[in-house]
Parts: C-alpha cells; structure tokens; sequence
C-alpha cells in the first residue's frame, strides 16, 4: 500500500489550519499529514498539536524560528523520507490549493514522478489576484522557462507531489533556496536528473485570512538565482525527463513509535 504525506509549512494560520487538516483527511485520499510550523506567534502550532491529538495521522514538526518556505519544506521533506513515506505532497496551509484536487495529483504519478498542480496549463485558473500579482507570476514562470530550458508552465506551484526517490536523487534536505525559488529548483533538479513531470490544471484561490508571505526578498533571491542555474552543467547521466502538460522541533505524532531524534 502506498503511504503519502502531505507537507503544510505553517506561519500564522491559526484561522486555517484545522480546516485544512480535515479537509485532507476526510477526503477520498485520506493522506497522512505533517504540519511544519516555524514557531507561529498566533499559536498555530498549539492547533496543529491538538489535531494531532485527535488523529494519530496528522503529525506536527515544530521548528525553533521563522526561517522561510525552503527551510520548511526540506525539513518536512526529510521527516517524510525518513519515516518510510512513498509519496510527499507540497500544500499551503492558507486554503488557496484545494484538498479536493488532490486525489487527480495523486492519480497522475501513476505516469510520472512529480506531478505539479498548474495554474497555467489549460483547464488551470487563478482567483482573486490582482494583475499586478498575476503578472509577476506569469512572467516570473516565462523568466524561468527562458533562462534555463525547463519545459513546466508553473515552476512556482506550491500544489505538488513527489515520489520519495525523486526527493532522494536530487537530495532536497541539501537545497538552500529559502522563498518560491525552492519550487523551481526542485523541478529543474529533478527534470535534469531525467525524471518525469506532469503537470494537472489547479485552481488557485487567494487567502481569504491573514497576509502573504510573499516579499521582495523572495522575488530578488529567485531573480538571482535563476540565471545561476541555468549556467549550471546540463551533464547528465541520463536525459532531461519528460514534461506531460494536461489540457483538460518538537514532534506531535500519533501511534506508540518513537520521536525522531531530530525532533524535540
């Protein structure tokens, strides 16, 4: 049987969380979830540990400090592989990737090996953005496309899902992009490591509570880091993977095993 997990990094999203957590678990994919919260000011992570409580499939990873999305995500990652995990899955925690879309993410491994929720393939939509914000994105993924070949219209989707060998090959817990850069370096690693990406139509809703983290600093670190990549060596052992665009640190876990002695 597959096991997958869903990776929530969370910072202040008290009002969201808990939906989010039974909108996962109650549907038809019923994963396992892990919420990693950088020590939430708003008590996010006393939430995320009383859901745990209740279920001894949802899991919490406290970390000591806010440090950013990259940070979040290669330690929840890494938790993930190392407790046997076959699938992990990138989810924000603020509602704007819905958990209905999952099992369609989900069913789409069955020919690839990251499957990516697109905003910008046919079928894909985005909600109540500005155009302001729509435009960084939509140039932002043309930037990265240019710059270094990768063929995947939403390289900054944070809506995807991964086969654990995938995260193994390109050795995600040593990547050291902090903001959405994260997303694309690990879609280009894997592309160039010769893996196959699909990418499924999503539709992306804004926050309806409390404030993006988006900031200046995420965007100029993956300004400057794009170009630094697509000067990187293309040498292979195998060929770039295929894209398959669709048209249409404390631990709170539940059962009787041990915390992980990079917990607390």
């Amino acid at each position: 049987m597959t096991r997958v997990l869903v990776v929530v990094p969370t910072y202040e999203e008290r009002g969201t969380i808990a939906e989010l957590v039974a909108a996962v678990r109650t549907g038809a994919a019923a994963p396992d979830v892990l919420v990693v919260d950088d020590a939430s000011p708003d008590g996010t992570g006393d939430v995320a540990d009383a859901l745990a409580a209740a279920d001894t499939s949802v899991h919490v990873l406290h970390r000591p400090a806010k440090a950013g999305l990259g940070p979040a995500y290669r330690a929840g990652l890494r938790w993930g592989l190392d407790h046997g995990y076959d699938v992990l899955v990138e989810m924000d925690a603020d509602l704007s990737h819905d958990p209905a879309e999952l099992p369609a993410l989900l069913s789409a491994l069955a020919g690839a090996d990251v499957v990516i929720g697109s905003r910008y393939v046919a079928g894909g939509d985005v909600r109540r953005w500005t155009s302001g914000r729509l435009a960084l994105s939509t140039w932002g993924n043309r930037y990265v496309r240019g710059m270094t070949g990768l063929p995947v219209r939403d390289a900054t989707s944070g809506y995807r899902a991964f086969r654990a060998a995938v995260l193994q090959a390109i050795a995600v817990d040593e990547l050291t992009s902090d903001g959405y850069a994260f997303q694309v370096e690990t879609a280009l690693r894997a592309w160039r490591a010769g893996f196959t990406i699909r990418e499924v139509p999503i539709t992306f809703v804004e926050r309806r509570e409390g404030a993006s983290k988006l900031s200046r600093r995420v965007v100029v670190e993956a300004a400057w880091r794009v170009p630094a990549w697509s000067l990187g060596t293309r040498t292979l052992s195998r060929r770039p993977g295929e894209v398959h665009p669709d048209s249409v640190v404390r631990e709170r876990r539940g059962g009787a095993s041990p915390p992980s002695p990079s917990t607390r």
